[in-house]
């Protein structure tokens, strides 16, 4: 598996059913704070996604978007319109589409979709810092080839009531938000962060080792050389990519696969202590909570439960 997948694993994904909208005339909806990441794309017609901090952009038939600073944003007719609670608008139907100055039935002027999703916080925080606060993948560009499948049975989803649809329209959210990630990353210009030390062939081999075998009593010294470097040269060049020393992402690696395990089986903080490398359950809970800010005991029970019925205000 390719480091990317390894992080998406970890990720603890859960996907809020997505929301679909048709409106037309003149119109402007406001959402509050979400939680992680938002994604979604035109169906048909236009409209402007106004986001916090950002310039506002127009969508078009086929175009997509990646929201990921978790601040309050709009869309509408007219990034000037005053906007209404879009919160309130969306509750009285969803998860059924939500039709906005329009009959039911009736053809929209604008049709849209967009879905939450959220992640294990202490994973994600390792993704979102370097992703763009607002990015848009245009129809019209090689980017969008692999989106537009997905648009076309999220399309057919979202308009069906058969059984299944719920689970469909769930994994669809998914896959989409997996390739505008990908649209988003292989752009010349991204700002990658730690994401580019995915594709540093340099580095790869000694965070392919992390991930598949972090247990392992890894040194500075053992990661250069499988890399090819000098210690001094490895330590530097991982440092610049990732943002974190190696040992010290081999840490935040470790705690994250063990709190994984703490959330997803019964198994005792001594026996992940051991199966992640740590000299003791001490060391273990010590590093657990500096990089947490919990005990492994409180991370198991207080885990969040983001598949809220409730329509997802924040992811």
């Amino acid at each position: 598996m390719d480091p990317l997948s390894e992080v998406l694993g970890l990720l603890d994904v859960q996907v809020a059913p997505p929301c679909r909208l048709e409106t037309a005339g003149d119109w402007a909806l406001s959402f509050s704070e979400y939680r992680h990441i938002r994604v979604g794309a035109v169906l048909r017609g236009q409209m402007w996604l106004t986001a916090t901090g950002a310039e506002p952009l127009l969508l078009s038939t086929g175009d997509c978007y990646l929201l990921t600073s978790g601040a309050p944003y709009a869309v509408g007719s007219d990034p000037d319109r005053p906007a209404e609670d879009g919160m309130a608008v969306f509750e009285e139907a969803w998860p059924d589409t939500v039709y906005h100055q329009v009959e039911p039935g009736a053809t929209a002027s604008t049709s849209a979709i967009s879905g939450a999703l959220s992640f294990d916080d202490t994973t994600a925080a390792l993704l979102l810092e370097y992703l763009p606060a607002v990015a848009a993948i245009r129809s019209d560009t090689a980017e969008a080839a692999a989106l537009r499948p997905v648009l076309e049975l999220l399309s057919n989803e979202t308009s069906l009531d058969i059984p299944g649809t719920g689970a469909m329209r769930d994994h669809l959210t998914h896959v989409l938000f997996v390739q505008t990630l990908r649209a988003v990353l292989s752009r010349p210009d991204a700002s990658l962060g730690w994401l580019r030390a995915l594709a540093d062939e340099r580095l790869r081999p000694a965070l392919t080792l992390i991930h598949a075998q972090p247990g392992q009593p890894w040194t500075v010294a053992k990661l250069a050389a499988e890399a090819g470097m000098s210690r001094s040269a490895f330590a530097l060049r991982f440092k610049n990519a990732v943002g974190l020393s190696p040992l010290d992402y081999l840490a935040r690696w470790r705690v994250q696969s063990a709190g994984r395990l703490l959330r997803a089986t019964d198994r005792t903080v001594a026996s992940l202590a051991t199966q992640f490398g740590f000299s003791s359950e001490s060391s273990f809970i010590r590093t657990f909570k500096r990089l947490t800010g919990h005990s492994p005991a409180r991370y198991r029970i207080d885990r969040v439960n983001s598949t809220s019925t409730r329509f997802p205000d924040n992811g």
